[in-house]
């Protein structure tokens, strides 16, 4: 039973996908907070109740949230958001799509996101926040630690690790037992056969396009 209305914070793409999941839920949206958007304005069925301020006019005990914020390559606005609002006290909900295929041992975080057609298979452990986009694929006995995103039509091979804030980019393929170390993006399309240390970018083959990320000149 949801025993909380929820608020979600965003008013885009990923936001219309969330306030879908959360309906098919059963969850009761009290609204959107955004910056920049008129107070009022409807948006997927919901008002949008003015900028994250809004949030404060509730106690913790009345709302849950939901993030709506998207997940992109070296951009921390998401998680930034998500550690402010628990510093305030506030919790976020899990979301998880009907039509996701999920083991009844797997285990979700707070403020996990699992969208439709996604597949997630035994023994696998999903950290705080990360989001699993459409139609991705987890293996059985991989960890996904925090703030992490798979992205639509990703799969993951069987013992995969993928460490906080790891991007594994739309279609890419990980096989079997690889460790993502923290920080990483794998681009779209891409297999990966070897372990990936920090921070890096890998496109194709790991041992053929493997650089060290900076985001600030990408």
């Amino acid at each position: 039973m949801i025993s909380k209305p929820v608020i979600i914070i965003g008013a885009g793409g990923h936001a219309k996908v969330i306030a879908d999941m959360a309906r098919l839920s059963g969850m009761e949206i009290l609204g959107f907070v955004a910056p920049n958007i008129e107070a009022e304005v409807n948006f997927c069925g919901s008002k949008v109740l003015g900028n994250d301020s809004i949030i404060g006019s509730y106690s913790p005990d009345q709302i849950n949230l939901i993030n709506g914020i998207g997940a992109l390559p070296g951009k921390d606005l998401r998680q930034e958001v998500s550690n402010r609002m628990r510093e305030q006290g506030y919790s976020f909900a899990t979301v998880v799509h009907p039509n996701a295929i999920i083991s009844t041992d797997v285990e979700l975080d707070e403020g996990v996101q699992v969208m439709a057609g996604a597949i997630i298979q035994t023994s696998v452990k999903i950290g705080m926040d990360t989001i699993v986009n459409t139609g991705a694929i987890i293996d059985h006995d991989c960890y996904i630690e925090e703030n992490c995103h798979i992205a639509p039509g990703s799969v993951l091979s069987g013992g995969v690790v993928v460490k906080n804030g790891s991007y594994i980019g739309s279609g890419a393929k990980i096989i079997q037992c690889i460790t993502i170390n923290d920080g990483c993006t794998i681009a779209a399309g891409t297999t990966v056969y070897a372990n990936v240390p920090s921070k890096m970018l890998v496109r194709q083959r790991l041992d053929t396009r493997l650089k060290k990320i900076d985001f600030n000149h990408a």
